[in-house]
């Protein structure tokens, strides 16, 4: 803590826990059902490819409900926004884990994304509402800490209640977490709406930027299964291409009333977040899908043991996100982006070096450095970018950052399963996927050299150095 920084009043400090415990909530919903498939199979007479949509239907509903949930809640208050999401989010918990059949599963789970998505830009702008302007880069480090932390314990916890209990109890535990988190909120947050909100909804914008989103993270999601140049995957990609070029036309009709606002589009150093964000996230989604993948089936760990073998990598993101904070506050967003963009590109080279007699021990510096590098980038370029827009588009700008995310995660997904199934081995699938993914890490470096976080303050280094010298 610098001399001009005061210590967070009790409120911010019991606000910035519940935020966090509402992330990790979101977080582990990602990853704590992935080793409960099989029992879930199991349960209901279901085939993989069925109960696979337990966490692709939680996923693609969240990705493409995040930038209105986001708008939604700059509209309305996060606080509001954040209630609702809240209670659809537990109450579709509960009937998830009451659930007689896959099919009241499944939906269970899409309406639980629907609550995701209105949950997490709301927490974004509510964190960043607790914390002073000089202390915004403790805000990205939270939630992305936590929420390395909830993906990073998720299949760990699954696999335990699924062992110990049932599958069920994954659902069932969000729900006092999730009331934990609302009450604290209802406690310590103030009421947020705006004083004079222009609540008019864009619902030209909304219909069709969901139809787009929906479209095109299916068709990524089932081309690597179906080929992509499968009639329905075509079909999709033309439908994703037609209602996001109607979206475009929509927004500029509605002008300043748009889901998305020109001057959010126009903003370089925004705009600039979202494409690094695009291009890094295939690495993030690629390495928690194929390394697992190696260790199951090259290694011959356990579902449970492959989620543990990630500990390095997720373990190590959980704590640099919080160590990111500080540093983003101290030395400034451009240099902990690129430290963090350059890292994922090491990272990721690193483990590209697989072959099939590696072991594990040959992973373990690989997954460190990216998880360094998952830490340093993720939670300041989310800051970057929510910092780049007024205060008032907080939801909206963590609600894209996201979108942006997850998109490219899923578009690094089906180009890396394209390159993993074409080869004649999965070691030598992931080396050449991987390469791929590095090399991307690099044009986000560049990207994030270039245009994000305006320039290296050389006054905050030079302060930095004499610190540590009079200390010496």
């Amino acid at each position: 803590m610098t001399q001009t920084e005061q210590p967070l009043e009790r409120t911010a400090v019991l606000g910035l826990v519940a935020m966090g415990l509402a992330v990790i909530v979101i977080a582990n919903d990602f990853t704590a059902l992935s080793v409960a498939l099989p029992a879930i199979e199991l349960a209901f007479g279901a085939d993989v490819t069925t109960v696979q949509w337990v966490i692709n239907g939680y996923a693609l509903v969240f990705g493409v409900l995040i930038v209105t949930g986001g708008r939604l809640a700059d509209m309305f208050g996060r606080r509001r926004i954040f209630f609702i999401g809240s209670a659809i989010f537990a109450l579709f918990s509960l009937v998830g884990g009451l659930a007689p059949n896959i099919g009241v599963l499944l939906a269970s789970r899409a309406l639980m994304g629907v609550g995701g998505a209105m949950m997490w830009p709301a927490i974004l702008g509510m964190t960043y509402g607790l914390l002073p302007k000089d202390r915004a880069g403790l805000a990205g480090g939270l939630i992305l800490g936590a929420a390395g932390f909830g993906n990073a314990v998720g299949p760990l916890l699954g696999g335990a209640l699924t062992d110990a209990i049932s599958w069920r109890w994954i659902f069932y535990l969000n729900l006092p977490i999730a009331a934990f988190a609302a009450l604290v909120t209802w406690r310590v947050v103030a009421d947020d709406v705006p004083t004079l909100p222009d609540r008019w909804i864009d619902y030209g914008g909304i219909a069709t930027l969901s139809i787009g989103l929906f479209a095109l993270l299916l068709a990524l999601d089932q081309g690597s299964d179906l080929g992509w140049f499968d009639p329905w995957i075509l079909w999709l990609f033309g439908a994703a291409v037609v209602a996001l070029a109607v979206f475009v036309l929509v927004e500029r009709i509605v002008a300043n009333k748009a889901l998305v606002p020109a001057d959010v589009l126009r903003n370089r150093a925004f705009v600039a977040a979202c494409l690094a964000t695009l291009l890094m996230s295939a690495i993030f989604f690629a390495a928690l899908l194929y390394l697992p993948q190696f260790m199951t089936k090259q290694l011959g760990y356990s579902a449970v043991g492959a989620g543990a073998g990630l500990l390095p990598m997720m373990g190590v993101f959980a704590v640099t996100s919080f160590v990111a904070g500080p540093l983003y506050s101290r030395l400034g967003p451009k240099l902990i982006v690129s430290l963090g963009a350059g890292l994922l590109a090491v990272g990721m080279f690193l483990l590209s070096m697989v072959h099939a007699a590696t072991d594990y021990a040959g992973l373990i510096l690989g997954m460190v450095v990216l998880g360094v590098g998952i830490g340093l980038f993720y939670s300041s370029i989310t800051t970057a970018a929510v910092t780049a827009l007024d205060a008032s588009r907080a939801g909206l700008a963590g609600g894209i950052v996201y979108m942006c995310q997850i998109a490219g995660g899923s578009i690094g997904l089906g180009l890396n399963t394209a390159l993993v199934v074409t080869a004649p081995s999965l070691a030598e699938g992931i080396h050449t996927a991987f390469l791929v993914d590095a090399a991307l890490a690099v044009a986000g470096l560049i990207v994030a050299v270039l245009f994000v976080g305006g320039s290296v303050d050389t006054t905050r280094l030079r302060e930095l150095r004499h610190h540590h010298r009079a200390h010496g």
